[in-house]
């Protein structure tokens, strides 16, 4: 099943960074995974684990989050917020039974089109690999009971 298993993607872009590297790929016709759902947030410090979570119980099989260069960020300090969050959602995720490996963070400025186009296409990759997050599911409730 996983050879046809297509990963859907969730990816919250930064409005002011990675969402414009998004567009600038689509603008130069680069190719990127077309299962990967754009969702446009102002800053990726606003991605609460809650969120995330929401993502995965909608039927993701990965969320990905791109914000700004540190350094960079419009707000200041929003991808400082989101650097020390996200390493903490990873293990929320593994305490509950789901690979830490759907979750993904990355930097993509406005002006890194091809870095945006490599890095959902590595992660839609990663994931398809990992398989439906589905069976993940039911792997874990078998185990457990």
């Amino acid at each position: 099943m996983t050879d046809t298993f297509e990963p859907r993607i969730v990816a919250f872009l930064c409005n002011w960074c990675s969402y414009a590297g998004a567009d600038n790929a689509g603008v130069a016709r680069m190719k990127s995974p077309a299962n990967v759902l754009p969702v446009r947030v102002m800053c990726s410090g606003r991605v609460s684990p809650e969120m995330v979570l929401r993502a995965f119980r909608s039927g993701a099989d990965g969320v990905l989050v791109l914000g700004c260069h540190i350094g960079d960020c419009h707000y200041i300090s929003g991808n400082h917020r989101t650097a020390k969050r996200i390493p903490l959602v990873r293990q929320l995720l593994s305490y509950i039974g789901i690979n830490p490996e759907r979750l993904r963070l990355d930097w993509v400025s406005s002006a890194e089109a091809p870095k945006f186009a490599r890095v959902t296409k590595e992660f839609v990759e990663t994931v398809r690999a990992l398989g439906p997050i589905e069976e993940e599911i039911e792997a874990r409730s078998t185990v457990n009971g």
